[in-house]
This record gives C-alpha cells, structure tokens and sequence, in this order.
C-alpha cells in the first residue's frame, strides 16, 4: 500500500467521522427538543483582541514569571 492510497483511507475515516459525529449532534439535540446549534456556531465564544498597546499600569507589582520581582535579586 502507497503513501497516497494511506491518505486516502485516512481522508474517508475522517470524513465518515465528521458525518458521525454530525448525525449523533443532530440525534442528542433532537432527543433533549432543542433547536439544534448552528454548524459554524462557535464563533460567538471568540473573543477579539484589540491591537491597541496594554495599559502599563496593569502590570505595577507584578512578578516577572520566572524571574521573580523586580525590585528583588536572588540569593
């Protein structure tokens, strides 16, 4: 057996996977009688991140991970 008909195989189990794994949302949404989630639904959880530089004074007395303090030295 080739590479490509190893890929191949392993491109169909997936798709076969994904309409499982489809079927079975479709059939515990339906058993629980709710309205079923959209497919491309989770892009209500994203959060965007602004470009915008952080307020330094966010980071007064913080530790530096790792490093320890700032205004501290090891021993």
């Amino acid at each position: 057996m080739s590479v490509q008909d190893d890929l191949a195989a392993v491109k169909s189990c997936l798709e076969e996977l994904v309409r499982t794994v489809g079927q079975l949302e479709r059939s515990v949404t339906a058993e629980r009688g709710a309205a079923p989630a959209p497919a491309a639904g989770r892009a209500e959880s994203l959060v965007t991140i602004p470009d915008a530089p952080y307020d330094s004074g966010l980071w007064t007395d913080t530790d530096d991970e790792g490093l320890g303090a700032r205004d501290r030295h090891a021993p």
